[in-house]
């Protein structure tokens, strides 16, 4: 039995957890999606007196039996890719097919995910997120999504220090000039900032939470593993994403009562895996502003090997 890692080429965390995985003597295949088909060929087969699909995967110079898969590291899979000949309408026709028909082959693999794309797909839409967490305990700020600039305004102008957070609801930005998605911060914003283009789409307004410092927090399985981050850099007190280099990291625990909201709040999603930032204010109240079911975990040093050591357990079947 092996553990399926689904990541693309390069992926040096999914590294840390494969190299966990060889060091304890289970066997690993690592298999990025994206290789399909120009370099992988499916063959699957069900039928009246089959439960399940039978066949697998032959890739370049290693081949895949979906009967033998113990379980399945969803990490960061690259999108299909095509012929250069094959037209844009045809691309994404084939895409389309590509992902129903690979997609949904892997997702019948009755075994531990870590996560099941479907359940990260739900729990990383920010609404449900948030109204979750909400409903199991955990403090979250005060948010307005909407595309009336009146009512953002309004929000805005309503608030405590009279400033907001504006967030983009999707994981990535807009495009620019060369088509590629950027990256789009988190930004202070005050009333007489926002304009009329807010009709255009639905955007994401939160109360500014004065921090005294952020914690990311990583599940797995229920293990937390929390890490105060500290910076002094004046855009990373806005968006820590904006400058790592300036990040000291400090390893703290859990209060229980967070603890507990956290492991409700994992158990709504179905998520054996889950990365979390929360703000903690001067008073030490923690207020969670993100879930992200498939975010990064070994930035923080102190934590890439018990993190790593924690993902193998589970993979392995030893939670």
């Amino acid at each position: 039995m092996t553990v399926l890692v689904l990541t693309g080429p390069k992926d040096a965390t999914a590294d840390l957890v494969i190299a966990e995985l060889t060091g304890r003597g289970v066997p690993v295949h690592r298999l990025d999606p994206g290789d399909f088909p120009e370099s992988l060929t499916l063959a699957a087969r069900i039928g009246p007196r089959r439960s399940a699909w039978g066949g697998g995967l032959r890739g370049s110079h290693r081949d895949l039996d979906l009967g033998q898969v113990r379980s399945v590291y969803y990490r960061r899979p690259s999108e299909h890719r095509f012929h250069p000949d094959m037209s844009g309408h045809d691309a994404q026709w084939a895409a389309a097919e590509a992902r129903a028909g690979l997609g949904g082959l892997l997702a019948t693999l009755e075994c531990t995910w870590l996560n099941h794309p479907r359940r990260n797909a739900v729990a990383g839409v920010k609404p449900v997120a948030l109204a979750t967490a909400a409903r199991c305990g955990l403090s979250i700020p005060e948010t307005l999504i909407t595309n009336d600039p009146d009512k953002a305004r309004a929000f805005v102008g309503n608030l405590p220090g009279r400033v907001a957070a504006y967030k983009a609801l999707g994981t990535q930005g807009p495009s620019g000039a060369d088509g590629e998605p950027y990256a789009l911060w988190t930004t202070q914003v005050r009333a007489a900032q926002i304009t009329d283009a807010v009709r255009l789409t639905a955007h994401q307004f939160q109360e500014w939470i004065p921090k005294a410092y952020e914690i990311r927090l990583t599940v797995v399985a229920g293990r937390m593993f929390a890490a105060q981050i500290h910076t002094s850099s004046q855009t990373a007190r806005i968006d820590i994403r904006t400058d790592y280099d300036s990040h000291t990291y400090e390893l703290c625990e859990v209060p229980c009562g967070i603890a507990s909201g956290v492991r409700q709040l994992l158990d709504c999603f179905g998520l054996h895996y889950a990365a979390m930032d929360f703000l903690v204010d001067q008073s030490g109240e923690w207020h969670l502003i993100d879930l992200n079911p498939n975010g990064q975990w070994a930035f923080v040093p102190e934590l890439r090997t018990p993190i790593a050591q924690a993902l193998a357990d589970l993979l392995e079947g030893n939670p």
